[in-house]
């Protein structure tokens, strides 16, 4: 039931409410409550009812009330996406999310998306934040600019050599318009695209159709960069097939075209002791096609659609940043932020009053950057949305066949509710068995994943 290495390292406090918890009368439909939730970190907690009847006859077919529950509550997952707040939720987002990219490179019927997508156009393309000044690095070549070769966990990696002279504002700046960027890019990669077709934008539309998928991710220096799945399709999207001029070659000519241009640029007014800044995507630029099968060098379908979803459930934690808004700057002393990211959180701050439309100092705990970690084109694929309704389906299907319910056409069955909010979270004790069914359920994963492997099934 319990990791034995793990509850040597709790305090009496919560050693003691765990042996309360596991003494206590409830505890194995609490567990089962914190099973069905796969271990959350952060329970969202219910009471109320449930009442179903059959229409016709006013019979009782099943009645359900938190009044019998542990603490008369029903627990339910948070659903967070971010693995530092709640690796369980988060681990079910990411597998959304990979689903969803990977529909877009591999087609999926049960979403009528056709498996013939694989043969249109699609690249794997990466756009960088410019430098707002040298940082500590691991260059292919030689030592880092301050003479030293770093190890890979070296915590000075992404630091500023230069702190006094780097430009932390423009870099929150940058992070804050990004998405601004990003919307331009799109613009005039269609632009782009048509004037290489020799067509006009309503020409272009009658078509091609441009469908994405993008992640954010951030650099240690605390930078936002985007890794986006770009494809071309036929005017009704993955249906249709593009023209034959549409290939590969044209659609990464026409990215890294784009991305260059004059016009694909955000400008920032000058306002107080700041000045004027215009931001452009960086110099590194990297657009690779995708693959169905690779060789081991080539991007594939399911490279892509797992690294896309690993970051899908990240934000700028990596950075040593706080996972949730941050209230005063004193929090950045109690929770030993770094020093380079002490300073893009302090710039935000500061540039706050300057451009209130921005809001900076609401998003300094994501450095400046407001926009959606994960977004996708209306016609890229499924929707988030749709995948979490199937497994709601599924799982209602499941209990209504465990009631005996599934043989009973639903037009003859009124369900009546009330349910309402009464909390979250975990006591100590709670927090610590949860967290080990969260570990046994991800045993139980990466064991499971092992035997497919072993099959030779990759999928």
């Amino acid at each position: 039931m319990t990791d034995t290495a793990a509850l040597a390292g709790l305090d009496p406090i919560t050693l003691g409410d765990l042996l309360r918890v596991a003494s206590a009368d409830d505890f194995y439909r609490w567990q089962d409550q914190i099973r069905r939730t796969g271990g959350c970190s952060d329970p969202i907690h219910l009471t109320g009812w449930s009442l179903t009847k059959d229409k016709t006859t006013g019979e009782t077919l099943h009645h359900y009330t938190t009044d019998t529950e542990p603490g008369g509550r029903l627990r339910l997952a948070c659903g967070n996406r971010r693995a530092s707040r709640c690796p369980s939720c988060a681990f079910t987002y990411a597998g959304d999310t990979y689903h969803l990219i990977r529909a877009g490179l591999a087609g999926d019927d049960r979403r009528d998306i056709p498996a013939t997508v694989r043969d249109h156009p699609r690249v794997f393309a990466t756009l960088t934040a410019p430098s707002f000044g040298p940082v500590h690095n691991r260059p292919d070549r030689g030592p880092c600019r301050c003479g030293t070769r770093h190890p890979g966990g070296d915590p000075a990696l992404g630091t500023a050599l230069d702190p006094v002279t780097y430009d932390y504002a423009g870099a929150v700046l940058f992070n804050n318009h990004a998405g601004d960027l990003w919307q331009r890019f799109t613009t005039r990669l269609r632009r782009e695209i048509a004037a290489r077709a020799g067509l006009t934008q309503r020409e272009l539309k009658e078509r091609v159709r441009l469908s994405f998928g993008k992640v954010a991710e951030f650099q240690k220096r605390g930078a936002i960069h985007f890794h986006a799945v770009i494809r071309l399709d036929g005017p009704d999207g993955p249906d249709t097939a593009p023209p034959s001029w549409a290939s590969v070659a044209l659609l990464t000519d026409a990215i890294q075209t784009a991305a260059r241009h004059s016009y694909t640029s955000v400008s920032v007014p000058a306002n107080g002791d700041q000045p004027a800044r215009t931001f452009h995507w960086g110099r590194q630029l990297d657009v690779r096609p995708v693959k169905a099968f690779g060789n081991g060098s080539d991007i594939t379908e399911q490279a892509v659609a797992s690294y896309v979803a690993k970051y899908a459930t990240k934000a700028a934690e990596n950075t040593g940043t706080l996972d949730r808004r941050i209230g005063e700057l004193a929090e950045l002393d109690r929770h030993h932020v770094p020093d380079h990211t002490r300073r893009l959180i302090t710039a935000c701050k500061i540039l706050d009053p300057l451009y209130p439309d921005r809001r900076l100092w609401a998003w300094a705990h994501m450095l400046g950057f407001r926009g959606h970690f994960s977004s996708k084109s209306r016609h890229y694929s499924t929707t988030l949305g749709e995948l979490r309704q199937a497994r709601a389906d599924f799982r209602a299907a499941q209990e209504r066949q465990s009631l005996g319910l599934d043989d009973r056409d639903p037009d003859t069955v009124l369900v009546l509710a009330d349910w309402q909010y009464a909390g979250h979270g975990h006591t100590p004790g709670e927090s610590a068995l949860a967290a080990t069914i969260a570990r046994e359920r991800q045993h139980n994963r990466e064991t499971a994943r092992e035997a497919l492997l072993s099959e030779g099934n990759t999928t």
